[in-house]
């Protein structure tokens, strides 16, 4: 049985994807891996780099860009995780993106982390950008309705050392302190096979953003934690695919719409439903009301 299987999924970000790949073959450790690269209709010869330069890599040519939850489930498929586990089955999944560079013994200790405790069912590293700042993503709370109204009218911001509005992103915690929290960022985020096999894959509801939070949030409910682990710091480029999609920004307010009805809407009082959606749609603008008006209905996973 393999330890870890990495899917990495790929939309024009080649030379990126060269420098992870590299640093993965690079890595320390006694333990097995198997990477799966999902190129999602790349037109930079992404796909074609990988087969030339990293041979023991498998590819999927996905022939449209159908979004980073599909896309992810094609990798997470590939290696046997949906169905009941066998010989060539991975203990943990690694979800991994293209612009992160990983140092040599970050898998190997993000495995041992996880091996030390059978109740974590998720864990993420400390994700630092280039400019050597945290990023923020890497350790979230769930956007309830209370603590999305605090980052979308900007008192997060204002006040990000408060323990009462500084929860998005739990800006008032040392960032070198590890922590359970409800979610870290698919850009890094390490889980469970068994978690996986109870809860499902990703919601594919989700085109971009949102689907590591939900997917966090099933692996809660159905009983693990999850953890930050700031023992391990991995370089993270941010938004190297995105900022090149007109889409991202839209999708970005869509995730946090279909999360908020997948999760929150039963239990909302209307008066506090109204102002979200409001909130939403100003930020969303007009294809978010689209949206609103015909919503894509939830996937059940």
């Amino acid at each position: 049985m393999s330890d870890l299987g990495i899917v990495i999924v790929n939309w024009n970000t080649r030379d990126l994807l060269r420098d992870c790949l590299q640093s993965i073959e690079d890595s320390q450790g006694d333990f097995t891996r198997r990477v799966v690269v999902v190129d999602n209709a790349s037109s930079d010869g992404s796909a074609t780099m990988v087969q030339r330069e990293f041979p023991d890599v498998t590819v999927i040519f996905n022939p449209t860009n159908d979004g980073f939850s599909l896309a992810n489930n094609l990798g997470l498929r590939l290696l046997g995780l949906e169905r009941e586990c066998d010989g060539k089955t991975p203990r943990y999944a690694l979800i991994l993106n293209p612009d992160t560079v990983l140092p040599p013994t970050a898998l190997a200790d993000m495995l041992a982390y996880m091996d030390a405790d059978e109740g974590i069912g998720v864990a993420g590293p400390k994700l630092v950008l280039e400019n050597g700042s945290l990023d923020l993503a890497c350790r979230r709370s769930f956007p309830t309705p209370e603590i999305s109204f605090y980052r979308m009218v900007g008192l997060s911001k204002l006040f990000p050392r408060s323990r009462r509005f500084g929860r998005y992103n739990l800006t008032y915690l040392d960032p070198d302190v590890e922590t359970e929290v409800d979610a870290v960022v698919g850009a890094f985020m390490l889980v469970r096979r068994e978690a996986i096999q109870r809860v499902g894959l990703f919601d594919e509801t989700f085109w971009m953003y949102g689907e590591d939070l939900d997917w966090a949030y099933r692996i809660k409910q159905a009983g693990w934690t999850v953890m930050y682990n700031p023992r391990v710091a991995v370089t993270h480029v941010k938004r190297a695919a995105s900022r090149q999609s007109r889409r991202a920004q839209y999708e970005f307010y869509r995730a946090m719409l279909i999360f908020y009805r997948k999760h929150y809407r039963e239990t909302t009082p209307s008066w506090l439903h109204s102002l979200i959606l409001t909130g939403l749609v100003l930020k969303g603008g007009r294809p978010l009301w689209q949206e609103l008006r015909h919503p894509t209905p939830l996937q059940s996973v």
